[in-house]
């Protein structure tokens, strides 16, 4: 049994930071890191049975058609990414009044809507990018056990080198079954995750940085032929939890920045908005 220090719930019955009862969530989840962006991906729905908010956690639950779904905003970082997915899994894979996990456990569908930085010229400003594997830069998986293939260990040491990090990062793949979902108009590549949004994406305003160049030396390294893309702040840690937890993922990034070229979308909430109607549309045909 899970004790109540470790599983909290709140005084209904809901998961803690989430505020939801099982109820309350769909098995094909879009999660969002702007609680704004959640009503502009429920007004997609053709039903919405639930509207749930705490702090920045803020969820919309209905239906496309006779399908459920839900949509749920993360916040920013691999943070919030750990206590959304573990809040999330608790949800559907242990039993809140018997605190004890399912014998049969549930495999989420899990898809991010997200904004992103090209590092490469060739991956265009204002384009979609899936990520077939996320890099993470971050130290959450230094908390887990998280094994990776040899090849995959290797890479990582040879960025944590070139990066001249004190912890080696981590790689994780995408879902397998979302790889051939969105190809046709996706961009593909490895999605750097860093914890940072200015020094740790290699911006510099008033405080010097620790290595001025470490971005240019990364995005001229790639694992078996499928090079460093884009960098952000989530996918690494949705895409090791969604492995260890058995859920399936993956991240889809409105690419509104390109650091190859210094340049910025002008109109990033219309690409965005694009990107929300691609996924639908995606998600028709499954």
């Amino acid at each position: 049994m899970l004790a109540p220090s470790e599983l909290i719930l709140n005084e209904d019955g809901s998961v803690y930071h989430l505020h939801l009862l099982p109820s309350q969530i769909a098995h094909t989840v879009i999660v969002v890191g702007d609680p704004e962006r959640v009503p502009e991906v429920s007004k997609y729905f053709d039903a919405v049975d639930f509207k749930i908010q705490k702090r920045e956690f803020v969820t919309h639950t209905g239906r496309v058609g006779r399908k459920p779904i839900s949509v749920i905003s993360s916040g920013i970082g691999t943070d919030n990414v750990e206590i959304l997915l573990t809040e999330l899994d608790a949800l559907v894979n242990i039993d809140l009044w018997q605190r004890v996990i399912k014998p049969q456990l549930t495999s989420l569908k899990i898809i991010r809507i997200g904004t992103s930085g090209s590092l490469r010229a060739d991956v265009p400003l204002n384009s979609f990018l899936a990520s077939r594997y996320g890099l993470g830069l971050d130290t959450l998986m230094q908390f887990y056990q998280w094994n990776q293939t040899a090849s995959e260990l290797d890479f990582c040491r040879q960025v944590q080198d070139k990066a001249g990090l004190g912890f080696c990062p981590y790689l994780a793949a995408s879902g397998k079954s979302w790889a051939t979902t969105f190809l046709e108009g996706f961009e593909q590549g490895i999605t750097l995750t860093c914890p940072g949004f200015y020094a740790p994406q290699g911006r510099q305003l008033r405080l010097p940085l620790l290595q001025d160049n470490y971005l240019d030396v990364l995005k001229k390294m790639d694992f078996e032929g499928m090079p460093l893309t884009n960098l952000e702040m989530e996918t690494a840690g949705y895409y090791a939890l969604c492995s260890l937890l058995g859920h399936e993922m993956i991240s889809l990034n409105a690419i509104i920045a390109n650091r190859a070229e210094g340049s910025f979308s002008s109109k990033p909430s219309t690409v965005v908005q694009r990107l929300i109607e691609k996924t639908f549309e995606s998600l028709e045909s499954l």
